[in-house]
């Protein structure tokens, strides 16, 4: 009889349109083939009808979770086996209802049902939840505060039970619905459609191989890169490059002395070229020896030691002019000059100066460290006078250089064709380089202020390759 299944709590599965209804069966018409539920619930949400009537057509599944006959309440395991369903439909219609049997009619995940009193009961099931899972039926509820935990249960269900959708306990499968997308077909479908219409394959040209760009290319269009900017009339047998891949040739020391007496009628006279060069020095020797890692207010206490070797000439007074640079930056400077008869006035000038710093200036060899040093500065080699390198006091310069296991800084070494008696490992070169040995190490190039009107009245086409610092490397082409 119909009559039998009223006010029992049932499940309807009406598809996915409509969704899935639960409440109190109120009626069941089984000439118009309808059944009405009292206080529904749809997907979980209580509806704001008391009463919602259903057509056997429209429900895909039945799933009862509370018999009631007359006033005795049983559960769905005690219904049964062979129960039928209250509503009938058309034997093998697809669209029949499923009766479920006592051992499948359990109270999953996502279903929501009716207690006596008609209120919601076990909205969700709460994962790590202690009172959810961890008491028994039998146990008292412990206290907080005054408060027992199933009424803050009750009411974390009502603030966050409403609205969760049934089924939140199936993953969504990642993987098994990216395999279904088949990623070549479907672009090679686009292109098809796009080349049959005429139109743009994802914003580039018909038939036309997008252009790749590296991380530190411009991708906007601008006039092209010309690395030969520097043109010398006479070119030396090296050349080098920047790091930004410019071209730097070497020119001769006839056209470099031809270059630095034509700026110095200009006015970049002999001792401003010296300062620019000893500032230049000494900022590369800073950065040798630490940089900011190494000169902090904390780190005085390992001043570093740097030892300078120089001669009676303009390579030596651009040595002394670093050594000074070098000593108001907290550097431990020892100045290896010996005592000439004859030095230049320049020499003689940026001695004074170097005097009035914390450095030490030495005369002979058995005053240098016995210990190494963290630098050794060369500026021994002159460039009028090869032979120098006969003298005694060069070759026990020298000596004592080599063999002391410092790295060796040379400062504006001559042309490869002389030979260097100390082997470097760093060679600075002034405003052009010149074709240095291979005993010169890495070679770096420094700008000492030259004006571009004085590099095309030697015939040298000119660009500065420094862009915005005073000292960069070079690398042999």
């Amino acid at each position: 009889m119909a009559s039998d299944w009223l006010g029992s709590l049932v499940s309807l599965n009406c598809g996915p349109t409509l969704g899935v209804y639960q409440g109190e069966v109120s009626s069941v018409d089984q000439s118009s083939q309808t059944i009405s539920l009292r206080q529904p619930f749809h997907n979980g949400v209580k509806c704001p009808v008391p009463e919602v009537t259903f057509s056997a057509i429209d429900i895909k599944e039945l799933k009862i979770l509370d018999i009631r006959n007359g006033n005795t309440r049983t559960t769905s395991s005690t219904v049964a086996k062979g129960s039928t369903v209250p509503v009938a439909v058309p034997k093998g219609d697809p669209r029949s209802v499923e009766m479920n049997s006592p051992q499948q009619c359990s109270k999953s995940y996502g279903e929501r049902h009716l207690d006596a009193l008609g209120q919601p009961k076990g909205f969700r099931r709460r994962h790590n939840s202690w009172s959810s899972t961890s008491r028994g039926p039998n146990q008292a509820t412990p206290k907080k505060n005054g408060v027992k935990n199933g009424q803050m249960k009750n009411r974390d269900d009502e603030c966050f039970g409403d609205g969760m959708a049934d089924g939140l306990d199936t993953d969504f499968d990642f993987e098994g619905n990216l395999a279904l997308f088949d990623k070549a077909a479907v672009f090679s479908e686009i292109d098809t459609t796009e080349r049959r219409n005429g139109a743009r394959s994802r914003g580039t040209p018909q038939d036309q191989t997008p252009t790749r760009y590296r991380h530190d290319e411009n991708i906007l269009e601008g006039k092209p890169i010309v690395y030969r900017q520097i043109v010398v009339p006479q070119p030396g047998p090296k050349e080098y490059c920047t790091d930004s891949g410019l071209v730097v040739p070497s020119i001769s020391y006839e056209l470099h002395k031809r270059l630095l007496s034509a700026a110095e009628r200009y006015g970049l006279t002999l001792e401003r070229r010296l300062e620019m060069t000893g500032v230049c020095a000494s900022q590369m020797t800073l950065t040798l020896l630490g940089g900011p890692n190494r000169f902090t207010p904390k780190n005085l206490h390992q001043r570093p030691t740097v030892a300078l070797l120089c001669g009676p000439h303009v390579q030596g007074a651009q040595g002394i002019s670093c050594g000074r640079h070098l000593a108001n930056h907290e550097v431990e400077v020892i100045l290896f000059l010996p005592n000439f008869v004859k030095m230049l006035d320049s020499v003689t000038s940026e001695l004074t100066l170097f005097n009035k710093t914390s450095g030490k200036q030495v005369s002979s060899i058995k005053d240098l460290p016995d210990t190494p040093v963290d630098l050794i500065i060369n500026c021994l080699d002159c460039h009028e006078n090869p032979f120098l390198m006969d003298q005694p006091w060069y070759r026990v310069a020298a000596d004592w250089a080599n063999q002391n296991r410092a790295p060796v800084l040379s400062l504006d070494p001559p042309v490869s064709g002389q030979g260097h008696a100390v082997e470097a490992k760093w060679s600075l070169s002034l405003c052009l380089p010149l074709p240095l040995a291979e005993g010169a190490g890495r070679v770096y190039l420094c700008d000492i202020g030259v004006p571009l009107q004085v590099f095309q009245e030697v015939g040298i086409k000119y660009r500065s390759p420094f862009g915005c610092k005073f000292v960069i490397p070079l690398h042999s082409a």
